[in-house]
């Protein structure tokens, strides 16, 4: 599998660390940025990962910034994917279970990178429920 990983400067060290993790659990890893605690804006690793993920060059995408959100915001604005904000374990297992996130979302100024491993594990695991949930993601407008 293989996935892409981005973060701002908020994220960037738990996103180093979640690369080792991810290649040691044998997952190919596509690191899309940032690599410094330099100021930079979210938006411009953001949108390179989202667009991989819509072409099909990636299996799934994790997103990290401060708050998470402004990753969240611009990822969805990509058609095809559905980036889900987590911030604990539960809530991990509930964006693909229910929403079927192509795209982890998490806010690394209110997490420990602990939890942030328990979360990735919890969403890399969790099958997609389908059902009445596929219903409602057909629902979500694409354009």
């Amino acid at each position: 599998m293989k996935i892409g990983i981005c973060s701002d400067h908020a994220g960037v060290e738990y996103k180093a660390k979640l690369i080792s993790y991810l290649l040691g659990k044998g997952y190919e890893v596509v690191n899309f940025g940032t690599d410094t605690t330099d100021s930079m804006d979210y938006a411009d690793v953001a949108h390179p990962m989202a667009s991989a993920v819509e072409k099909g060059e990636l299996d799934l995408g994790i997103a990290l910034c401060g708050t998470g959100n402004g990753m969240a915001i611009t990822l969805n604005h990509h058609r095809g994917i559905r980036a889900g904000l987590a911030w604990n374990t539960e809530v991990g297992k509930l964006v693909k279970q229910h929403n079927n996130a192509n795209v982890l979302v998490m806010p690394a100024r209110f997490i420990s990178y602990r939890m942030a491993v328990s979360i990735v594990r919890a969403w890399l695991t969790e099958p997609f429920e389908g059902g009445r949930h596929q219903r409602r993601i057909e629902k979500i407008p694409v354009d």
